[in-house]
């Protein structure tokens, strides 16, 4: 009985023990649930949150680098636009350029195989392996050029005032032609663009040969070769003097047709280019020459050759000029005047038309 009694005790304890141990077995589940359940959510929340900052870092990279590239092409833009406006106020307004290589300029120049294009490349070829001319220096294109071309060298060689300038103050011969030689008419000077001045004339071309003057005078007393150099860099990028002095060569020339103009009345022997000049029915007189020839250099048109011959008499320089499209021709090389008076200084000039001018350097 006693063992009958034992029995269903054991068996009801063990079923309460097992109770007991699937309870606990239970909650240590739920708790290990709970837990992962926790460090789920917690990894999830803070997954959203690192996802939120590095998706916010990369919008305010990208638009940080959106920001500088605009910044950088704004900013590229403005240096362009800078260097154009430098460019223009320094080195455009120079109206005589720095040298460069002969051949190079001719190659950037003339391209293709037109016959104009290959003879000018042959022409360029002779000056520089025959006549030894290295380098040029292009001159500005207006109608000032051929002007601009003289000038520039006879300043930057320094060379000195013709021989009959050193005798006459050239600063008093607008009221000397209007005064001692009653040329009334030369109200009707033009300076280029600029059609009639009237009695205002002669103050104009006062100021304008006397910045000639005072200008070759300071030239002329420089020694050093590069310090003249430096110098006519400055004054041929002022477009203001440039023009004054051009106007004052223009006025040169014709005081001096009109002086051979008044030996011719006297029947005095006169070079053979003003017998040319004269005998043209558009230039038979100086009011003529001034009228239909020299009031429209610098405006509509250049000098002629007959004016480069007057322009070398009158300034007392060898004008030697390089004609490229002349080449294999007897015109290709030709000197203004022909036959200078005296030993006078020689300046060259290359043209390829006859209307631009450009300064060789030997």
């Amino acid at each position: 009985m006693k063992q009958m009694l034992l029995t269903p005790t054991r068996s009801l304890w063990s079923i309460l023990l097992g109770d007991h141990r699937y309870h606990a077995k239970q909650a240590g589940n739920d708790q290990v649930h709970a837990w992962t359940l926790v460090t789920s959510q917690a990894l999830d929340t803070a997954w959203r949150i690192a996802k939120g900052s590095v998706m916010l870092a990369v919008s305010f990279l990208v638009a940080a680098l959106c920001y500088f590239k605009r910044l950088h092409l704004y900013l590229g833009r403005r240096l362009k636009w800078w260097i154009g406006y430098l460019q223009r106020k320094f080195k455009r307004n120079l109206s005589v350029e720095a040298e460069v290589d002969l051949l190079s300029y001719c190659a950037r120049e003339w391209k293709g195989e037109t016959p104009r294009a290959k003879l000018m490349r042959k022409a360029y070829e002779e000056l520089f392996w025959r006549r030894h001319i290295k380098c040029v220096r292009q001159v500005k294109r207006d109608n000032y050029d051929a002007l601009r071309s003289v000038l520039f060298q006879i300043f930057s060689q320094g060379l000195s005032f013709p021989s009959w300038m050193k005798e006459k103050d050239i600063v008093k011969l607008p009221e000397k032609l209007l005064f001692s030689q009653g040329c009334n008419w030369i109200q009707q000077y033009s300076f280029g663009p600029e059609k009639y001045t009237g009695s205002n004339v002669f103050g104009k071309l006062r100021k304008c040969v006397e910045l000639l003057k005072t200008q070759w005078t300071e030239f002329s007393g420089i020694k050093d070769y590069h310090k003249r150099g430096s110098m006519c860099n400055i004054l041929f990028s002022n477009a203001i003097l440039e023009y004054k002095l051009y106007e004052a060569l223009k006025f040169i020339m014709l005081y001096q047709v009109t002086e051979v103009y008044e030996q011719m009345k006297t029947k005095k022997v006169i070079p053979s280019l003003f017998r040319l000049l004269f005998s043209r029915e558009t230039s038979c007189d100086p009011l003529s020459f001034m009228m239909n020839h020299l009031n429209s250099v610098g405006d509509t048109c250049g000098l002629e050759q007959i004016d480069m011959f007057i322009l070398g008499y009158s300034l007392e320089v060898k004008i030697k000029v390089f004609r490229l499209f002349k080449f294999n021709s007897r015109d290709f090389e030709v000197c203004y005047p022909e036959e200078p008076l005296r030993e006078w200084p020689e300046i060259s000039l290359l043209t390829e038309n006859d209307r631009h001018y450009h300064i060789p350097v030997f």
